[in-house]
């Protein structure tokens, strides 16, 4: 099994299922198995007599199940021994008591502390290093008794000045003034300090009962001026005959570079065939074919979203067009696979309702709870949004950050990208095949990272071809 790739050992006595079929080095297998070998791991050494820290509790708060690099774990049985896992990833056993007045919490099945307790025993970088996170956690907070009860049974009044300037500076007053008032009628002596080296959020909603709708948001001001900083401006007035034209003119190349990255054996014969009319659903061939139900479906959901650029001209926004629309897209994008009875009817029922990997990913797509929050927060996003060249480039990542499908988030992802580049009078920008490697690393670095320069350096380059006349994208 272990020689036929069938399994792949991870550490003394532990394997995991792998596909013989991934070439050497793909890094899937692990990435999708990482948290559940680890909590078998853990409970097969710990039972359930260890958390995981401070740090990676807090994460796991606020929707961030991001692949780690080392993950720490403490225990008082555990023997100060770092264990080398695959593809750089390890594991660091600390040996620490869990303190009674720290409870734990079961997410994912994996013991960490509750998030009060994960907030006052992180580091203080992390308001730093990840405000996101932290400041989304912040905001879904509600009720300050358990804060309290652990800072006062441990003394931690550092602490506690720390999370009060950390209030402030989400504007949540309220729970700012109870911990202060608290501590110091205890007989404390506070001394507030604002922990986070970033300007005070914009976008946060303290009435969200969602933390992950004011993660959305978060990134989304994070992200906004780092795209504008590195996209063309464009002051272009469009004329609509002329644009959809541009729109069919592009298609077959949109439709062979969009699948191949997909990794659909396409060809502009195929796409073409599709296009013409040629593709017969009674033929036993292209029924079957899993490339031509593709094609097919990219043409039916493209002659949508070309609907939908249309409404543009008549002055709709652009995020309410998304909104009303993207379901008709995506339902075109894969009606032909249910009709060949390659996929079931509840397929086409919209967002997912089960987890989903992304290939040689480290960043783990929400929940299927969580989607139901962020896309509405998505929506609004886009329809508040003022600058096309932010809602095309945010728009896209943000989609397939959520990953609200069980398949076809790229393709989704990409129309949406064109949507909100029409609405500037951007031209249609095609995502080159050759491109593939590049623009799948700079949504991973965005994802894991919170980087979206290296994403938006590269649809920049792209669309200012386009307006030069020269067009990288070509068959």
């Amino acid at each position: 099994m272990v020689k036929n790739r069938f399994l792949i050992k991870v550490t003394k006595e532990w394997y995991i299922i792998s596909n013989p079929d991934l070439r050497e080095g793909d890094t899937t297998a692990w990435y999708t198995s990482f948290w559940e070998f680890c909590k078998r791991y853990l409970e097969d050494r710990y039972g359930t007599d260890y958390c995981l820290s401070a740090e990676q509790s807090i994460l796991f708060h606020a929707g961030s199940i991001t692949i780690p690099q080392q993950l720490i774990v403490r225990s008082p049985k555990a023997p100060n021994k770092i264990i080398a896992l695959l593809h750089g990833t390890s594991m660091y056993i600390m040996k620490s008591a869990i303190k009674d007045e720290v409870e734990t919490e079961t997410v994912g099945q994996l013991q960490i502390l509750s998030k009060e307790a994960a907030l006052i025993y992180m580091s203080p970088i992390m308001y730093e290093q990840n405000s996101i996170e932290i400041r989304t956690i912040l905001a879904s907070m509600k009720d300050a008794s358990e804060l309290l009860r652990i800072l006062l049974d441990g003394s931690h009044s550092v602490k506690a000045g720390r999370l009060v300037g950390a209030f402030r500076n989400i504007e949540n007053n309220r729970m700012a003034e109870e911990l202060r008032k608290t501590m110091e009628a205890a007989g404390y002596r506070i001394q507030v300090v604002d922990p986070f080296e970033s300007e005070k959020p914009k976008l946060i909603d303290l009435e969200s009962r969602s933390s992950y709708v004011n993660r959305i948001n978060l990134m989304w001001e994070a992200m906004r001026n780092d795209v504008l900083d590195n996209f063309p401006k464009l002051n272009a007035k469009l004329e609509m005959k002329a644009y959809l034209k541009s729109i069919d003119d592009i298609y077959t190349t949109d439709a062979f570079h969009s699948l191949s990255i997909e990794s659909f054996e396409v060809s502009p014969r195929l796409i073409e065939r599709v296009r013409s009319g040629e593709w017969n659903l009674a033929s036993e061939e292209d029924r079957k074919h899993r490339d031509a139900m593709a094609a097919r479906g990219y043409w039916q959901a493209f002659q949508e979203v070309k609907n939908s650029i249309q409404k543009l001209f008549a002055n709709v926004n652009a995020g309410e067009i998304f909104e009303y629309d993207h379901g008709e897209w995506y339902r075109q994008l894969f009606q032909p696979s249910v009709a060949a009875g390659l996929l079931n009817v509840s397929d086409l029922a919209g967002y997912r309702n089960s987890q989903v990997y992304i290939s040689n990913s480290m960043h783990t797509p929400l929940n299927k709870v969580a989607i139901r929050d962020a896309m509405p927060a998505l929506v609004h996003l886009l329809k508040q949004e003022n600058e096309a060249s932010v809602r095309s480039v945010l728009g896209h990542f943000v989609l397939v950050y959520i990953h609200p499908y069980m398949d076809g988030n790229g393709r989704m992802g990409r129309f949406l990208m064109n949507l909100m580049l029409a609405s500037g009078g951007y031209p249609w920008t095609v995502i080159p095949i050759e491109r593939r490697e590049e623009y799948m690393e700079a949504l991973e670095q965005a994802s894991v990272y919170g980087n979206i320069i290296p994403f938006a350096k590269l649809l920049s380059r792209l669309v200012t071809r386009n307006i030069e006349g020269r067009p990288e994208a070509k068959i």
